[in-house]
């Protein structure tokens, strides 16, 4: 047995050499249509990137493409119903951002700490904010007040700048008349590939081809002829999985991605709750910001993180304030998130965690109340670490694995950031997953549930209530006003105490807390509203079969975490 205590200061050094090759050739071997591997290190060593969507519909301030009340033929919602049809479709004809500026737009990138920008070159409604040859209905058309093409200035704007370019690209167009009209489709692809052509050949080099084809299949875009244009006309191109065909990388949207280092992935999502601009939307804070960054690197993914201009062309100044935050957070930390790759130490809710050749980067978002924060044996000796967020924590590797102390007072209130230096190559040490940081007795035991969103049980099973991960949730049908959630401790335990959190809370207006004693559900406790966190105290009972029933929801109950503990177990963090 050894036992190292380290002490931990000051600042360290970024390294810029990269680890894990194998699986991008493997795909390229597999997979013709694939994405040279070098194309696919270079992009995933990027990690940050803008997404933007914009277009007419900024100035009536809902979302792009769905508020569109007129028919969505190929898609199963069938019908819009916000914005009628004759003023969505008309609204381009009063759409003047005189305020664009493309080159402040990748400045504001820029100063975010993002390494590529993604832009709708054309959504779901039909509109194109470039200079099609094949249609009228764009930002250039006659009839456009602004007539300039948005798409070129953003183009020219990224090649002077360096910043990486990608093109967002609806299949799917609920303005065109061919589209999913029957024998008329066939002229729609003809349509498609036209568009997809002139985009990767009127500006310049593309980076990055993202399609979002609403699990559209390869027979409805021709898919591999599709990719086989895009790949000659563009061979160091990245695409994503939504043009019918896997392409290079999965876009898990709205969620922080799994722990995947076998498939490259990105998660997109919104700073606020809408893609397109919304008045007064409800922004993201800068901690939940630069926290979400932090969990998707960790998780070995890349962060595509959208804001909406205003109609009159201005990313708005909230929207500017928060990425700014994030790029001065990075302008200290990115060693940590450029050119790394997630983990060993699997994300959860004490952190996340990345590396690159000898450096092992901890940042740790949550502490247990009292304690060190304990972490798994990894395979290598730790040789030195640094604190990089200020004061000094203690650090002590046995067998039985990590644990890191550091006053409460010095802790960071983003992440406390701690460079480790490991004896070997720290992308070969094999992942392990943190366990339980609030203690529960529920933490990764078997559960079922009443129903689970759509059966999307990778993504909303009910396990996820039970994974003391913040970014996971058990989710229910639209619709659904009653559901339960049951885990199996495993053995009849003595328990006394749970902690509920709601998402969208509120909507939970009646439950019953049950646990499972001599084949019979026995109540523990039963109340109205949960809320964001309701921490539930009862007379101790033995039970191995622990129950949250929902009696009564305004609409389909989600929750974030179901914790249950013992009559003398204090919660180690609050969640």
């Amino acid at each position: 047995m050894y036992r190292q205590h380290l002490a931990v200061f000051g600042f360290g050094l970024a390294m810029v050499l990269w680890g894990g090759d194998t699986c991008a050739a493997q795909e390229a071997e597999k997979n013709p249509l694939a994405a040279p591997p070098k194309a696919i290190r270079r992009w995933q060593a990027m990690r940050f990137g803008m997404f933007i969507h914009w277009g007419p519909v900024s100035l009536v301030g809902t979302e792009i493409g769905w508020s569109r009340a007129g028919p969505r033929r190929g898609h199963r919602s069938g019908r819009g119903t916000q914005v009628p049809v004759e003023i969505y479709d008309n609204l381009y004809k009063r759409f003047n951002p005189v305020r664009f500026d493309a080159d402040e737009w990748v400045r504001i990138a820029q100063r975010a700490g993002m390494r590529y920008l993604v832009f709708t070159t054309k959504h779901h409604d039909g509109f194109c904010n470039f200079d099609s040859k094949l249609t009228d209905y764009k930002i250039t058309s006659p009839e456009s007040p602004y007539g300039r093409d948005i798409c070129r200035q953003i183009a020219d704007a990224c090649h002077r700048a360096g910043l990486a370019l990608g093109w967002y690209y609806s299949p799917p167009d609920w303005h065109h008349p061919d589209y999913h009209n029957g024998p008329r489709h066939a002229r729609y692809i003809q349509y498609l590939h036209g568009q997809v052509e002139e985009l990767l050949t009127n500006y310049g080099r593309v980076d990055i081809m993202w399609f979002d084809g609403l699990g559209g299949r390869s027979e409805d875009w021709d898919s591999p002829r599709l990719l086989r244009l895009v790949r000659r006309l563009q061979p160091e191109i990245v695409i994503n999985n939504r043009g019918g065909l896997p392409g290079d990388f999965d876009t898990p949207e709205q969620r922080v991605g799994s722990f995947n280092r076998q498939r490259p992935w990105e998660t997109c999502m919104t700073l606020g709750r809408q893609w397109a601009w919304k008045p007064n939307d409800q922004l993201k804070s800068a901690t939940q910001c630069i926290q979400t960054l932090l969990r998707v690197v960790g998780g070995d993914g890349n962060f595509l993180f959208n804001v909406g201009p205003m109609p009159d062309g201005r990313i708005e100044p909230r929207q500017v304030e928060r990425l700014e935050a994030m790029g001065q957070w990075l302008q200290r930390y990115g060693d940590g998130v450029y050119q790394t790759r997630g983990g060993p130490y699997m994300p959860g809710r004490w952190g996340a965690s990345t590396c690159r050749d000898e450096a092992v980067w901890l940042f740790i978002m949550n502490w247990p109340e009292e304690g060190p924060l304990r972490l798994p044996p990894i395979d290598l000796a730790i040789t030195g670490a640094k604190t990089r967020s200020g004061g000094q924590a203690r650090l002590e590797q046995t067998p039985e694995g990590l644990a890191v102390w550091l006053d409460k007072d010095r802790r960071d209130a983003i992440a406390t950031v701690i460079q480790l230096t490991v004896s070997g190559k720290a992308f070969d040490i094999q992942p392990v997953r943190v366990g339980s940081l609030s203690g529960s007795l529920a933490f990764g035991k078997p559960a079922k549930a009443s129903n689970v969103y759509r059966d999307m049980h990778h993504r909303f099973g009910p396990d996820k209530a039970l994974d003391d991960d913040p970014a996971t949730r058990w989710a229910t049908d639209a619709g659904t006003h009653e559901a339960w959630l049951e885990v199996d401790l495993g053995r009849p335990q003595e328990i006394g105490r749970a902690v509920i959190c709601e998402a969208y809370a509120h909507r939970v207006r009646r439950y019953v807390l049950e646990g499972r004693r001599d084949g019979q559900w026995v109540t523990l406790h039963e109340g109205t509203t949960l809320g964001e966190r309701a921490e539930l105290r009862f007379a101790p009972v033995t039970a191995r079969v622990v129950r949250l029933n929902i009696i009564q929801a305004t609409e389909g109950p989600t929750i974030w975490e179901f914790q249950v503990f013992g009559p003398d177990d204090k919660p180690k963090h609050g969640t």
